[in-house]
């Protein structure tokens, strides 16, 4: 859930958390056991939230620490459990912590929170090294010190507004300590880790050249997947910002702190780490309880790469007794009802607009996001969905350059188009201003004409409607019990997935051969069969006759 988009109380045209608890009812339907909540913390709002000037307080575009409360409680009373966004890399340089670092000066405790270091050159005028933001531009910033004269410089592997901390200072370990009992006192269920890969630098903060054609926000310079076939057991070469091993022994500790907690917390890490055999670190035992598998959001839509992907990923995530995770759209990437079908390589982070080139038909590439959505929810562990991916809205390419807010369009002077085509206010009535955003006209990104058509008044108890089908496919999966399968690969074709999970039979075909149709009662299709066959891009569940 990205909350400036999701539901709006107050008609000012960004998403808060009375919005959201008026709308839990719709999720609590939808079949959904949790919610996860983008940043909501005080903040400057130049990153959208992702730059916290406060962790222990609620904006005031979002409401207050008692609607919070209030949200929490109804989720609660809804079944809901509830996960909230921990920013722990960066603060915003707002932050009470980073304006004392620049009172204090040079060599004070005060800068040993944050990763401040001299320039290079005989005036230091010149970065203490060579590192890009992710971004665009620059990783450093240089400030000027409290006498007036041209000073210390500060990295930033996101926007100049949001330092990075200094996580070998054990006054930042104690600082989160605090923030994490704050909330989990509060009655949170969880913390999704912002950047979890990130945090820990390597000593000496070494130069480092990223190899060509990586994404923005996930690549960082980490190592794409190994190619099906390659050697899984060469290591990939590891920036000196991501990936480092000192972050395990934060998250080994933080571990320690929720199990002092009735209940299950979870900490679920945002970690842009590959191969996926140096991914299952983050979830061992001892650390967090799951991670993201973006291995599995950028397998193109090819048969051998997805079964390979999903088998590497059962294997790897259970050889240290943790689930797989699947996910196919999130608030950074472009939205899967799009990207699946785009005919042009497409970097993570970089976004779609106007001049990009290769878009898809929005019907042909809704029908193929339909059919990868029923196959990533009948897989073994645990499934993430992005909130309006139940309604199949695709990317929104045609946003004004007067209307972009990502910080990634203005730091890269327009080259890249950043992640508002994904953040877009969500519709939810048709005839309604704003689509049922809220109750103005208003909205922080502008909504395209077309959403009319994707509310979910328009689709609620309409069969064939994509709500209806996630709908179809979240109670299936739980009366099946998919998420805690075994699965069994079935021989169907090149150009097909097919799998046994339990009682259900799976066949997705991504050829353009019609597929026999295997004996049993079809529980759910993706869309329309042939007769007895399965069309490309369709995916169906079966269950024995």
């Amino acid at each position: 859930m990205y909350p400036r988009s999701f539901a709006d109380a107050d008609g000012d045209g960004i998403g808060d958390l009375p919005g959201i608890t008026r709308r839990l009812p719709a999720l609590r339907t939808l079949g959904v056991d949790a919610v996860w909540l983008s940043p909501f913390q005080t903040s400057p709002q130049r990153d959208a939230g992702y730059d916290v000037a406060d962790y222990r307080d609620v904006d005031p575009l979002f409401g207050t620490l008692a609607d919070f409360d209030v949200m929490l409680e109804t989720a609660h009373g809804l079944g809901l459990r509830v996960i909230i966004d921990l920013v722990p890399n960066h603060t915003s340089s707002d932050h009470a912590w980073f304006q004392e670092a620049l009172a204090a000066g040079p060599g004070s405790p005060e800068r040993e929170r944050y990763l401040f270091r001299d320039g290079k050159g005989p005036d230091g005028s010149l970065p203490p090294n060579n590192w890009e933001s992710i971004f665009g531009g620059a990783a450093w910033s240089r400030v000027t010190e409290p006498d007036g004269t041209p000073g210390q410089w500060y990295l930033h592997l996101f926007d100049s507004s949001q330092p990075d901390l200094n996580w070998n200072n054990p006054w930042v370990w104690e600082q989160f300590r605090g923030i994490l009992r704050f909330w989990l006192d509060r009655g949170v269920d969880g913390f999704r880790v912002d950047v979890a890969h990130g945090m820990v630098k390597e000593d000496g903060l070494p130069d480092y050249t990223p190899p060509e054609h990586q994404g923005s926000m996930g690549g960082g310079g980490v190592a794409l997947e190994p190619e099906i076939g390659a050697d899984a057991s060469i290591e990939p070469s590891t920036p000196p910002y991501w990936a480092q091993d000192g972050v395990h022994a934060i998250y080994r500790d933080w571990h320690k702190l929720l199990e002092e907690y009735e209940g299950d917390r979870v900490l679920c890490g945002e970690a842009w780490v590959e191969p996926l055999e140096k991914l299952a670190l983050w979830v061992r035992p001892d650390e967090m309880q799951q991670t993201f598998n973006f291995g599995y959001l950028e397998t193109p839509w090819d048969a051998a790469a997805l079964r390979h992907v999903i088998d590497r990923s059962i294997e790897v995530f259970g050889s240290v007794g943790a689930p797989s995770t699947w996910v196919l759209s999130n608030h950074d990437v472009v939205r899967h009802a799009t990207r699946l079908a785009l005919t042009t390589e497409n970097l993570q982070g970089h976004g779609l607009g106007p001049k990009s080139t290769g878009i898809p038909d929005t019907a042909f590439a809704l029908h193929r996001a339909r059919a990868a959505t029923a196959l990533m929810l009948a897989l073994p562990g645990s499934a993430y969905l992005y909130q309006g991916e139940e309604l199949g809205l695709p990317e929104v390419i045609d946003l004004p350059d007067s209307a972009r807010q990502d910080p990634t369009w203005f730091r890269t002077n327009g080259e890249r188009y950043g992640r508002d085509g994904c953040r877009v206010p969500i519709p939810w009535e048709s005839a309604a201003p704003s689509y049922g955003f809220g109750p103005s006209d208003s909205s922080w990104l502008p909504q395209p004409s077309s959403w009319a058509s994707y509310a979910r008044d328009v689709q609620e108890g309409v069969p064939g409607s994509t709500l209806s089908m996630y709908e179809e496919a979240l109670a299936a999966r739980s009366a099946n019990d998919l998420a805690f399968g075994e699965l069994e690969w079935l021989s169907l074709g090149t150009d097909v997935i097919a799998f046994r999970n339990g009682n259900v039979t799976v066949v997705t075909n991504l050829g353009e051969t019609l597929i026999p149709l295997p004996e049993g009662e079809v529980l759910l299709v993706s869309g329309a069969l042939d007769h007895n066959a399965i069309p490309q891009d369709v995916t169906v569940w079966l269950t024995a006759a």
